[in-house]
């Protein structure tokens, strides 16, 4: 097994918001789709074997601040990332921080859902 995370999702209630949010601030388009009923908007990475999740908007999908927490790669400085969190409409709960040469920065901010998310960079 290459990676203990293989899938995520963050739940949304204003898909609309959640996904201009998410565009805005590391740069992409989320590719829209359904799912069992589900809206869904699919970060796209570069390849096929890494970690990929959505957000998604339905029945059972409850945004929340006290879930679990995963981290998305903040590139090569997280400070690209979390310079738009703030004027897409989340706020910043941690500035990066440096953890340890091994494992390098975190940040994290709450998301226009109240989603808490960490950030990750290596350096």
């Amino acid at each position: 097994m290459k990676n203990t995370i293989c899938w995520f999702e963050i739940p949304v209630y204003n898909f609309d918001q959640a996904e201009s949010f998410y565009n805005h601030i590391f740069g992409i388009e989320l590719h829209r789709g359904e799912s069992n009923g589900c809206l869904m908007g699919v970060f796209t990475g570069g390849d096929d074997e890494g970690v990929h999740g959505a957000i998604v908007k339905g029945e059972g999908y409850i945004p929340c601040d006290h879930g679990p927490l995963i981290y998305l790669n903040g590139g090569y400085d997280l400070n690209t990332v979390l310079s738009k969190v703030e004027e897409a409409g989340g706020s910043i709960i941690l500035q990066k921080t440096f953890v340890s040469e091994s494992v390098g920065y975190v940040a994290m901010f709450y998301d226009t859902e109240g989603n808490r998310i960490g950030l990750y960079s290596g350096k």
